[in-house]
């Protein structure tokens, strides 16, 4: 464990306060008191450390069903909270072999902000951007062979289905953030923002919510099924058995962790296969509601629902399993947990559309759930699909 002060001029470039889910009103005036950094080389529990860190810095998130408190300036905002996919994997008791790509990255990082002045925005030398090409973690082949591996997996019966996640780097030269930055504002990214430390930084451009609690109240959003955004993609996500199948399995799973934590009888499933736009894409979300069981906090809360159902699989646990053991390295930034903490109040959004720095290289990640009617091609071309509208905004077109 790692407690580490404010980033200093040796680091990235600050910039004002862009944490997803942040309060709006209080972005400008947000000034950082206190950070922790966990990897999973440090041993522990993460999901504990954060909730007794936040405890120590005057953010009680050991009781989730107690009223909102007021909103006072002058104690602790709340905090942004960062999860990464193998820190979840972790709480899950899941193998996780393969390498980072992104060393640098933590698995865990709790910021704790204060309010403060109102604050512009710093005057920065402009710095010529420059993102070179990418490079793929695998092939077109060896990603189809990967959803072959899970389909022969669901034929014997290990799993219902699993997602398959490839990862690419890139080069780069100057100042990244405004780059992740643009990533954040993409159209439908409703937790787009920033999360930077030192030598490493994290734009977000999801639009899936992992877990939301508010006054007891717990809500998770799924989504599982994309096609083109047009009108001939729409209809054929509408009348696509094989996406509803998938959706529906993962939304039953989501409502089997919420119910871990959840009083009983309480779990409801509203706007089952809504059809959303993300950028130029089709996808399918539910929304899934429960109130909470008396006493949970936030420990309990990471520990059931991290990492999230629609980006390993049904049953998690053996999902996890076979994504350790297909992916040829780790997910970093992607496919965690990242977004606000305050007392009675969680907003976390599952690290999907995320790109990452790690000293000069940019990391995305994309991929998709297999099932037994997967076609291994169309599962390529998803992933593609999914992360062109990134690459092309980090590169500023």
């Amino acid at each position: 464990m790692r407690k580490v002060g404010p980033y200093g001029v040796e680091t990235l470039p600050q910039v004002l306060v862009d944490v997803p889910a942040a309060p709006t009103a209080c972005r400008d005036t947000l000034a950082e008191r206190a950070r922790l950094h966990w990897r999973r080389t440090d041993g522990g529990d993460p999901a504990v450390l954060a909730e007794e860190f936040l405890a120590a810095h005057g953010l009680n998130l050991r009781d989730l069903t107690r009223p909102t408190p007021t909103h006072h300036d002058t104690r602790a905002c709340g905090a942004a909270l960062y999860l990464s996919a193998a820190a979840g994997a972790h709480l899950a008791g899941a193998p996780t072999a393969a390498p980072e790509p992104a060393p640098t990255l933590p698995d865990l990082a709790v910021v704790v902000y204060d309010h403060g002045p109102t604050r512009r925005a710093p005057a920065r030398t402009a710095t010529p951007w420059w993102l070179g090409d990418w490079t793929d973690s695998w092939t077109p082949e060896q990603h189809a062979a990967a959803v072959d591996a899970i389909r022969a997996a669901i034929g014997r019966g290990d799993v219902y289905q699993a997602n398959i996640v490839g990862h690419a780097a890139a080069p780069y030269t100057g100042d990244p953030l405004p780059a992740l930055r643009r990533l954040g504002a993409l159209p439908g990214a409703r937790y787009g923002g920033v999360l930077t430390g030192d030598g490493w930084a994290i734009g977000c451009a999801s639009p899936e919510t992992l877990i939301e609690v508010r006054d007891g109240h717990l809500i998770t959003r799924p989504i599982k099924g994309t096609r083109p955004a047009t009108a001939a993609g729409r209809a054929e996500l509408l009348s696509s058995a094989k996406e509803r199948a998938e959706h529906i399995m993962i939304v039953d799973l989501e409502r089997n962790d919420l119910a871990r934590i959840a009083r009983t009888g309480t779990v409801t499933v509203d706007d089952l296969f809504a059809v959303r736009r993300w950028c130029d894409l089709w996808q399918a979300e539910s929304t899934v509601r429960a109130t909470a069981a008396d006493g949970l906090g936030l420990a309990d809360l990471l520990r059931a629902t991290c990492p999230g159902g629609s980006v390993t699989g049904a049953p998690k646990l053996a999902a996890l399993t076979h994504i350790a053991a297909g992916e040829p390295v780790g997910r970093g930034a992607s496919m965690g947990a990242l977004g606000w903490v305050a007392p009675g109040h969680v907003d976390l959004g599952l690290t999907i559309r995320t790109a990452a720095t790690d000293g000069d290289m940019m990391h995305t990640w994309a991929g998709g759930g297999i099932t037994w009617d997967s076609d291994p091609a169309a599962e390529v071309a998803e992933a593609a699909a999914k992360t062109a509208p990134i690459r092309a905004t980090l590169a500023g077109r």
